[in-house]
């Protein structure tokens, strides 16, 4: 009975690249059985050899897709000894790049890889910010990166949302005289909390805007200067019972208070590892 053809896979990441190159290939003969045999994680000779030495027995190629230069080259010259033909599927791909654009490539396993995670860490961080939104759930105090908060109009919508496009979770709480802190709140590390305040003129400003845009009266009393005058009183002491830092957001872009803040997460050494 004749032997199936078996593709050996072998990578220096986790070879996913490599298996459904192969499998592509496999689907176009019709006739014949064919095995795929993934081997990731490829760091060294040694490995290689002990792959060769299982495959010279069988009907077989190898598909790699190993970028540094070193083990490649190993890998090319040994599987030529051991009379298997073996298939570079990254090198004329990188080469031809590298002559068009002029750049020398990093030759670093696994970086598509590092790419989608960090772009699903940032979706997480996008959702986390939706989900624990002005204080909609203070359970998400706790397991953010980062608890912003202030009385209402002082940017922290628009500040968690722009920190989570840089991976970080962040979690709103807006401060508001009649309703109690969250528990949580003095539950977690004074570091993690940064306090947002602005002058009473440009939450005024600010207020009689949003009163309008929403087709209200700017004379009610959200927007009223006592009000706000309390409102600010109330969260700058409550935020100085927190020990947090305070930053005064009043005249300053959403990109330049976010600038302020991870510059103090770094300073802190806040994010989770």
């Amino acid at each position: 009975m004749k032997k199936p053809t078996i593709v050996y896979v072998l990578s220096d990441s986790i070879g996913e690249t490599g298996e459904q190159v192969a499998k592509a290939v496999i689907s176009q003969f019709n006739s014949g059985k064919y095995e795929t045999r993934r081997f990731p994680y490829i760091t060294d000779e040694e490995q290689v050899l002990e792959i060769l030495e299982e495959a010279k027995n069988e009907r077989c190629i190898i598909v790699f897709t190993i970028v540094v230069e070193k083990l490649r080259n190993f890998l090319s010259e040994k599987s030529k000894e051991y009379g298997i033909k073996a298939v570079d599927i990254m090198a004329p791909i990188i080469e031809a790049m590298e002559d068009t654009i002029g750049l020398e490539p990093k030759r670093e396993p696994g970086l598509i890889r590092k790419l989608d995670e960090k772009y699903f860490s940032k979706v997480e961080a996008i959702e986390f910010a939706v989900k624990y939104d002005d204080g909609k759930d203070t359970r998400g105090i706790t397991k953010a990166d980062i608890v912003l908060v202030g009385i209402s109009r002082t940017s922290k919508t628009p500040l968690s949302m722009y920190l989570a496009h840089k991976n970080i979770k962040v979690a709103n709480v807006p401060l508001v005289p009649e309703v109690p802190p969250p528990d949580e709140l003095f539950e977690i590390d004074s570091k993690k909390i940064i306090g947002l305040t602005a002058n009473a003129n440009k939450i005024n400003e600010i207020r009689q805007e949003r009163l309008k845009a929403l087709g209200l009266s700017d004379s009610a009393n959200y927007a009223s200067m006592n009000r706000i005058t309390d409102e600010i009183e109330y969260a700058e002491k409550l935020m100085n019972k927190l020990g947090c830092p305070v930053i005064n957001v009043s005249y300053k872009a959403v990109e330049e208070t976010a600038g302020i803040i991870l510059d103090i997460i770094k300073e802190n050494d806040m994010l989770k590892k």
